[in-house]
């Protein structure tokens, strides 16, 4: 791995058989892919997740940040652009955020994650949010995602993630 390379939590760093079944829970299919080659659909290139249709393209290196980051997008899709899903979910602000806020949350599904340490590799690999960090934003200015996620189902007033898809 390069030294320019930000120190985050990869997917070699856990269990990716656990990390597989969460997101089958989703009906996302988690694709391994060989180590030194393109991930396949990748909206930003190089260790970066990819998308297309139900599957979810990741390597060793690829952060969890950005496993999550991409599963999150499959999730807050509605069904017709699911159906039509190659590398660029296309969301708005309001949905880029309610993908963020969720990420944050399914981290703690993750054995060896958590939203602690999510926090940090969000900050580390420079998500950009108003307050300064990310746990800042998640604490203190997340209405509008908070909102956005029980709109659509996919989050309960008490904030816990039902395990489903938007579904319109």
């Amino acid at each position: 791995m390069p030294t320019d390379t930000p120190d985050v939590l990869r997917l070699a760093d856990i269990d990716p058989a656990e990390l597989a079944e969460l997101l089958a829970q989703f009906g996302l299919k988690l694709e391994l892919c060989p180590a030194n080659q393109p991930i396949p659909h990748s909206y930003w290139g190089k260790q970066e997740a990819g998308l297309k249709d139900n599957r979810l393209y990741a390597r060793d290196d690829t952060p969890l940040h950005s496993v999550l980051h991409e599963a999150c997008h499959f999730i807050c899709l509605d069904p017709a652009r699911r159906r039509e899903l190659d590398t660029n979910a296309g969301s708005d602000d309001a949905e880029e955020n309610a993908v963020c806020y969720l990420q944050i949350l399914l981290a703690d599904e993750v054995e060896g994650f958590g939203r602690e340490r999510m926090f940090s590799d969000m900050d580390t690999w420079g998500y950009s949010f108003r307050l300064g960090s990310s746990r800042a934003w998640f604490e203190d200015d997340a209405d509008d995602a908070i909102r956005w996620l029980i709109r659509h189902d996919l989050l309960d007033s008490r904030q816990l993630t039902p395990i489903q898809l938007r579904q319109a």
